[in-house]
Parts: structure tokens; sequence; C-alpha cells
């Protein structure tokens, strides 16, 4: 196996692997309804998946500059590890909105 193929798939992994966790420490965040914290985290988690998406895009376009490229099984683990925790994201991400709707919903309802 390539052992380029397998540095990107790893770092792939471990950077997505931090932005799980800065995810779910914002979710956390957002069950205490802690809205601010929540926000930091997530930009944390984005940084995380960027970095991780950068990976992948590089070797994909590697392909398109002709680059030769095996299929792996790490690699394939490795984007969709990437596309899970993306989505992850994106719904963390949609969470925060609702609670901040909600806040100012209730903030409204208790200044009647």
């Amino acid at each position: 196996m390539n052992e380029q193929i397998i540095e990107n798939a790893m770092k792939i992994i471990m950077s997505a692997g931090d932005a799980r966790v800065c995810n779910q420490k914002a979710l956390d965040a957002l069950a205490e309804f802690d809205v601010e914290k929540a926000k930091e985290l997530m930009k944390e988690a984005n940084k995380y998946i960027i970095e991780a998406h950068m990976v992948q895009t590089d070797a994909i376009q590697g392909e398109t500059r002709g680059e030769k490229s095996e299929y792996t099984l790490l690699f394939a683990h490795a984007q969709d590890t990437l596309m899970t925790i993306y989505s992850e994201i994106n719904i963390a991400k949609q969470l925060i909105k609702v609670m901040e709707a909600v806040g100012k919903r209730l903030e409204a309802l208790e200044n009647k």
C-alpha cells in the first residue's frame, strides 16, 4: 500500500475525529443552554473538518493531475468518516440556530 495514501487517510481520520470531539462538546454545551460556548466549539470543529477536507481534496485532485493512486479500504474509511462527521456538524449548526430561536422566544415571553 502506498505510504502517501496511508498518511493522507490517517490525517483525514485524525482531523475529522478532532472535529467530532469539538462537535460533541458543542452539543453538550447546547444541552446546558450555553449557546455562545457551543458556537465557539463549532468554530474549532469547523477548523478541523476543513483540514480533513483539504487532505481529501488534494488527494482527489492528485488523480486529475495524473498522480497514480490505488483504492484502499483505509482511504475509503477515511472518506466515510469525514462525510459522517461533516453531517453531524451540519446538524449541530442547525440545532444552534434552533436553540437561539427558542432563547429569543423565551426572552420575549419573559419580558411580557
